[in-house]
């Protein structure tokens, strides 16, 4: 743990600020010691992690060397809805909100035929972490009041039964 404390100490691949993604937990790095770095969750807790952890094992740092990322998330439109007009819609939807970066531009594409929608992405870019949950909870407020204005029906899912005829018992 000693040597791979150096590691990070000289090399910098992780740093105090950043965010990471490991296979147990998610949070920013809070402190980087010779041993064991830091990292407080989302919730507040803070997990001590030995460094040879850090250096052997599998790590996203969301913020090593730029802080835009992309988000992602899924609209179902029901069945019969002109995608070409919903992608239209999510294109104007995206450019109103500011904390989307027009540069990279918003992707969005109609992606799958589901059981019971048609399955548009849309994918977007942030400049940086800050406000990514307030960014995509704003995303859907706005596609749900433009959806719901535009009269464009946001799928759930649906059965259809269909129920056979019983003969009549016989004599």
């Amino acid at each position: 743990n000693v040597v791979c404390g150096l590691i990070p100490l000289f090399e910098q691949p992780i740093r105090v600020g950043d965010v990471l993604t490991l296979p147990t937990v998610s949070g920013v790095v809070s402190r980087i010691r010779i041993r064991a770095t830091t990292v407080t969750t989302w919730e507040r807790q803070e997990y001590v992690i030995p460094n040879k952890d850090l250096i052997t094992g599998r790590v996203i740092n969301w913020t090593l060397s730029d802080s835009v990322n992309r988000a992602e998330l899924t609209v179902g439109v029901a069945y019969g809805t002109d995608t070409r007009r919903v992608i239209g819609l999510l294109q104007e939807i995206c450019r109103g909100i500011p904390d989307i970066l027009a540069d990279p531009a918003p992707i969005i594409t109609f992606e799958a035929f589901g059981d019971s929608t048609l399955n548009i992405i849309v994918r977007f870019y942030l400049g940086s972490l800050d406000n990514r949950l307030g960014t995509i909870s704003e995303l859907h407020n706005q596609i749900n009041e433009r959806f719901n204005t535009e009269g464009i029906e946001i799928a759930f899912p649906q059965v259809d039964v269909h129920m056979k005829p019983v003969p009549p018992a016989g004599p």
